[in-house]
C-alpha cells in the first residue's frame, strides 16, 4: 500500500520551503495543504492544530502520523526514503550536520532580516539590523568554506542540506543582503533542479 504523504505549510514560510523542495526534488509523492499563517492561531483548522498545537508550519503528515520541525522532516524523509544524501560517502552525516548548523545561524538571520526589510510602522533598531547583517555575513563565509569548489553543500549532487539551507537563501533580495560569488553560483544551481519549486508552485492558493 502506498504512503499518503501530506504537507502543511505556506509560501511566506521558507521552513515549509525547504520540505517542499526536498519532497519535489526527490519525487516523492504528497499533497500539500495550505495553512495560513497570518491568520490569528484559533482560526486556523482544527484538523491542522490536532497535528500541530502550536499552529506553527511546517508539518508532515506519513499515513496520518505527524512530523513537526523542518530539520526533523528532512532528516526523516532522507533516512525513510533513502534519498537526497547527494554525493558524499556518509550523506546522512552531513545532511545533519548542515541541517544543524543552518536552523541555528543561517535561518536564524535571514528571516529576521526578511521580516524587518518588510515590516510596516515601526522598525527594528538600527543596530540590531547591523547585528543580524553582520551573523549573515559570518555565515555567508561559513557557507563558501562548506561549499568548497564543490556544486552543492553535498557535493556532486543536492541533498537535505542543501534544501534547508534554500529555504531562505532564496529570499536574500528581501532580506536586504547580497550574496558571495559561490553563494550566486549554488542559488544558480538550486534553481536549475528538476523539480525547483517556487514558493507559490510548492503551496498553491
Amino acid at each position: 500500500m502506498d504512503e499518503e504523504i501530506v504537507l502543511y505549510g505556506h509560501p511566506d514560510s521558507g521552513h515549509a520551503c525547504k520540505v517542499a523542495l526536498a519532497l519535489s526534488v526527490a519525487g516523492i509523492a504528497h499533497s500539500t495543504r495550505r495553512i495560513d499563517i497570518h491568520a490569528p492561531r484559533g482560526s486556523r483548522p482544527s484538523e491542522f492544530l490536532d497535528l500541530s498545537p502550536s499552529g506553527e508550519v511546517p508539518v508532515l503528515t506519513m499515513n496520518g502520523s505527524a512530523i513537526r520541525q523542518s530539520g526533523s522532516i528532512l532528516i526523516e524523509l532522507a533516512a525513510r526514503h533513502s534519498c537526497l544524501l547527494g554525493g558524499w560517502p556518509d550523506g546522512m552525516r552531513r545532511g545533519r550536520e548542515i541541517v544543524l548548523w543552518e536552523a541555528n545561524r543561517i535561518g536564524m538571520c535571514l528571516p529576521q532580516l526578511k521580516a524587518a526589510r518588510q515590516k510596516a510602522g515601526m522598525p527594528p533598531p538600527p543596530d540590531v539590523i547591523a547585528w543580524l547583517e553582520d551573523r549573515f555575513a559570518a555565515d555567508r563565509d561559513r557557507f563558501d568554506i562548506m561549499l568548497g569548489a564543490d556544486p552543492f553543500l553535498h557535493g556532486g549532487a543536492p541533498g537535505i542540506g542543501d534544501c534547508a539551507v534554500w529555504g531562505y537563501v532564496q529570499w536574500l533580495d528581501a532580506a536586504g543582503v547580497a550574496p558571495s560569488p559561490a553563494m550566486a553560483g549554488w542559488r544558480r544551481r538550486m534553481r536549475a533542479l528538476p523539480g525547483m519549486l517556487t514558493p507559490e508552485q510548492a503551496f498553491p492558493a
